[in-house]
Protein backbone atom coordinates (compact mmCIF):
# COMPACT_ATOMS: atom_id res chain seq x y z
CA UNK A 1 0.00 0.00 0.00
CA UNK A 2 1.14 3.71 -0.59
CA UNK A 3 0.15 6.77 0.48
CA UNK A 4 0.28 9.63 -1.74
CA UNK A 5 -0.25 12.89 0.21
CA UNK A 6 -1.24 16.43 -1.11
CA UNK A 7 -0.35 19.34 1.03
CA UNK A 8 -2.42 22.77 1.50
CA UNK A 9 -4.33 24.76 4.07
CA UNK A 10 -8.59 23.52 3.72
CA UNK A 11 -11.07 25.84 2.94
CA UNK A 12 -12.33 28.29 -0.11
CA UNK A 13 -10.61 31.02 1.29
CA UNK A 14 -7.01 28.89 0.22
CA UNK A 15 -8.28 27.50 -2.78
CA UNK A 16 -6.00 28.66 -5.65
CA UNK A 17 -3.49 29.53 -3.32
CA UNK A 18 0.14 28.84 -4.30
CA UNK A 19 0.56 26.82 -0.79
CA UNK A 20 -2.02 24.45 -1.91
CA UNK A 21 -0.47 22.85 -5.06
CA UNK A 22 -0.36 19.73 -3.43
CA UNK A 23 -4.05 19.84 -2.97
CA UNK A 24 -4.33 20.82 -6.67
CA UNK A 25 -2.45 17.69 -8.11
CA UNK A 26 -4.37 15.37 -5.43
CA UNK A 27 -7.62 17.00 -7.06
CA UNK A 28 -6.38 16.13 -10.32
CA UNK A 29 -5.16 12.87 -9.39
CA UNK A 30 -8.23 12.03 -7.85
CA UNK A 31 -10.76 12.72 -10.69
CA UNK A 32 -8.46 10.02 -12.99
CA UNK A 33 -8.46 7.10 -10.16
CA UNK A 34 -12.90 8.04 -10.25
CA UNK A 35 -12.12 9.56 -6.40
CA UNK A 36 -15.50 11.48 -5.80
CA UNK A 37 -15.89 11.72 -2.19
CA UNK A 38 -13.25 11.64 0.44
CA UNK A 39 -14.14 10.31 3.99
CA UNK A 40 -13.55 13.50 6.63
CA UNK A 41 -12.09 11.25 9.53
CA UNK A 42 -9.92 10.75 12.78
CA UNK A 43 -7.24 11.20 10.80
CA UNK A 44 -7.59 14.99 10.60
CA UNK A 45 -7.59 14.80 6.82
CA UNK A 46 -9.96 13.97 3.54
CA UNK A 47 -8.83 10.29 2.76
CA UNK A 48 -9.88 8.24 -0.10
CA UNK A 49 -8.76 4.12 -1.07
CA UNK A 50 -8.26 3.61 -4.62
CA UNK A 51 -6.26 1.39 -6.52
CA UNK A 52 -3.80 1.91 -9.43
CA UNK A 53 -1.71 -0.80 -11.68
CA UNK A 54 -2.76 -3.14 -8.58
CA UNK A 55 -1.45 -1.51 -6.22
CA UNK A 56 -3.59 -0.35 -3.24
CA UNK A 57 -3.45 3.90 -2.69
CA UNK A 58 -4.29 5.65 0.20
CA UNK A 59 -5.10 9.28 -1.49
CA UNK A 60 -5.19 12.34 1.26
CA UNK A 61 -5.40 16.12 1.77
CA UNK A 62 -4.18 16.93 5.56
CA UNK A 63 -7.00 19.07 7.10
CA UNK A 64 -4.67 20.32 9.57
CA UNK A 65 -3.68 23.63 7.90
CA UNK A 66 -0.06 23.42 6.44
CA UNK A 67 1.89 23.56 9.95
CA UNK A 68 0.79 20.87 11.48
CA UNK A 69 0.34 18.39 8.23
CA UNK A 70 2.32 15.90 10.23
CA UNK A 71 -0.22 14.89 12.79
CA UNK A 72 -2.35 13.82 9.87
CA UNK A 73 -0.24 11.67 7.88
CA UNK A 74 1.43 10.04 10.44
CA UNK A 75 -1.91 9.04 12.48
CA UNK A 76 -2.47 7.60 8.66
CA UNK A 77 0.83 6.15 8.56
CA UNK A 78 0.37 4.39 11.45
CA UNK A 79 -3.13 3.39 10.84
CA UNK A 80 -2.58 1.10 7.61
CA UNK A 81 0.85 0.44 8.36
CA UNK A 82 2.63 2.51 5.57
CA UNK A 83 6.59 1.90 5.18
CA UNK A 84 8.63 5.43 4.74
CA UNK A 85 9.76 4.05 1.45
CA UNK A 86 5.87 3.55 -0.01
CA UNK A 87 4.85 7.52 0.95
CA UNK A 88 4.91 10.04 -1.71
CA UNK A 89 4.21 14.20 -0.80
CA UNK A 90 3.42 16.80 -3.00
CA UNK A 91 3.60 20.52 -2.22
CA UNK A 92 4.64 23.82 -3.66
CA UNK A 93 8.64 24.54 -3.25
CA UNK A 94 9.37 28.28 -3.56
CA UNK A 95 12.97 27.44 -4.10
CA UNK A 96 12.34 25.74 -7.53
CA UNK A 97 11.14 27.64 -10.49
CA UNK A 98 7.10 28.16 -11.68
CA UNK A 99 6.47 25.29 -13.79
CA UNK A 100 9.27 22.91 -12.57
CA UNK A 101 8.59 19.82 -10.33
CA UNK A 102 10.74 17.92 -8.72
CA UNK A 103 11.31 14.19 -7.60
CA UNK A 104 13.01 13.46 -4.63
CA UNK A 105 13.53 9.85 -2.31
CA UNK A 106 14.54 11.85 1.25
CA UNK A 107 16.41 15.08 2.61
CA UNK A 108 15.30 18.06 5.01
CA UNK A 109 12.40 20.36 4.58
CA UNK A 110 14.06 22.91 3.31
CA UNK A 111 12.49 25.58 4.95
CA UNK A 112 9.12 24.41 4.54
CA UNK A 113 6.84 23.87 7.45
CA UNK A 114 4.44 20.81 6.33
CA UNK A 115 7.44 19.16 5.48
CA UNK A 116 9.08 19.91 8.55
CA UNK A 117 5.99 19.18 10.88
CA UNK A 118 5.78 15.11 8.42
CA UNK A 119 9.78 14.94 9.85
CA UNK A 120 9.09 15.43 13.22
CA UNK A 121 5.87 13.46 13.20
CA UNK A 122 7.44 10.21 11.60
CA UNK A 123 11.21 10.86 12.81
CA UNK A 124 12.64 10.68 9.69
CA UNK A 125 13.67 12.50 6.53
CA UNK A 126 13.26 9.12 4.70
CA UNK A 127 10.31 9.46 2.73
CA UNK A 128 9.40 10.77 -1.41
CA UNK A 129 8.70 13.94 -2.54
CA UNK A 130 7.20 15.83 -5.17
CA UNK A 131 8.23 19.62 -5.03
CA UNK A 132 5.79 21.85 -7.42
CA UNK A 133 7.75 24.94 -8.58
CA UNK A 134 5.88 28.41 -7.72
CA UNK A 135 8.75 30.80 -7.32
CA UNK A 136 10.23 33.25 -5.18
CA UNK A 137 8.38 36.88 -4.90
CA UNK A 138 10.16 39.80 -5.96
CA UNK A 139 8.95 41.98 -3.40
CA UNK A 140 5.65 40.55 -1.71
CA UNK A 141 6.18 39.25 1.63
CA UNK A 142 6.67 35.47 1.90
CA UNK A 143 3.28 34.72 3.46
CA UNK A 144 1.14 37.03 1.63
CA UNK A 145 2.98 35.33 -1.41
CA UNK A 146 2.55 31.78 -0.75
CA UNK A 147 -1.37 32.34 0.65
CA UNK A 148 -1.89 34.64 -2.27
CA UNK A 149 -3.46 33.35 -5.58
CA UNK A 150 -2.02 32.48 -8.78
CA UNK A 151 -2.33 34.81 -11.39
CA UNK A 152 -3.77 34.22 -14.83
CA UNK A 153 -0.38 33.27 -16.44
CA UNK A 154 0.90 31.11 -13.92
CA UNK A 155 -2.24 29.00 -13.64
CA UNK A 156 -1.98 28.54 -17.81
CA UNK A 157 1.43 26.91 -16.47
CA UNK A 158 0.11 25.50 -13.12
CA UNK A 159 -2.60 23.65 -15.63
CA UNK A 160 0.44 21.30 -17.29
CA UNK A 161 2.40 21.38 -14.31
CA UNK A 162 -0.60 19.62 -12.37
CA UNK A 163 -0.75 17.25 -15.42
CA UNK A 164 2.77 16.58 -15.57
CA UNK A 165 2.65 16.01 -11.93
CA UNK A 166 -0.14 13.58 -11.82
CA UNK A 167 1.57 11.42 -14.60
CA UNK A 168 4.34 11.61 -12.48
CA UNK A 169 2.52 10.32 -9.77
CA UNK A 170 0.98 7.07 -11.39
CA UNK A 171 4.73 6.46 -12.40
CA UNK A 172 6.07 6.73 -8.95
CA UNK A 173 3.19 4.30 -8.02
CA UNK A 174 3.78 1.77 -11.29
CA UNK A 175 7.75 1.92 -11.34
CA UNK A 176 8.97 4.09 -8.14
CA UNK A 177 10.85 6.86 -6.86
CA UNK A 178 13.79 6.67 -9.67
CA UNK A 179 11.83 6.56 -12.66
CA UNK A 180 9.88 9.10 -11.32
CA UNK A 181 13.04 11.30 -10.97
CA UNK A 182 14.75 10.52 -14.45
CA UNK A 183 11.41 11.16 -16.33
CA UNK A 184 9.95 14.34 -14.63
CA UNK A 185 12.95 16.24 -13.12
CA UNK A 186 14.48 18.07 -15.74
CA UNK A 187 11.28 19.33 -17.38
CA UNK A 188 10.64 22.94 -17.87
CA UNK A 189 6.89 24.00 -18.29
CA UNK A 190 5.49 26.98 -19.97
CA UNK A 191 2.22 28.43 -20.40
CA UNK A 192 0.82 30.53 -23.27
CA UNK A 193 0.50 34.07 -21.82
CA UNK A 194 -1.03 35.84 -24.47
CA UNK A 195 -4.01 34.11 -23.40
CA UNK A 196 -4.28 36.18 -20.26
CA UNK A 197 -4.46 39.29 -22.19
Amino acid sequence: MKLIVGLGNPGEKFRDTRHNAGFMVIDALAKDLNIDTYRNNNFQALLALATLNDVKLVVAKPQTYMNLSGQAVAQIVNWYKILPKDILVIYDDMDLPLGRLRFRSSGSSGGHNGIKSIISCLGTETFNRLRIGIGRPRTKDINEYVLGKFTCDELLVMDKVIECAKDGVKLFVKEGITAAMNKYNGFVIEGDANLCK
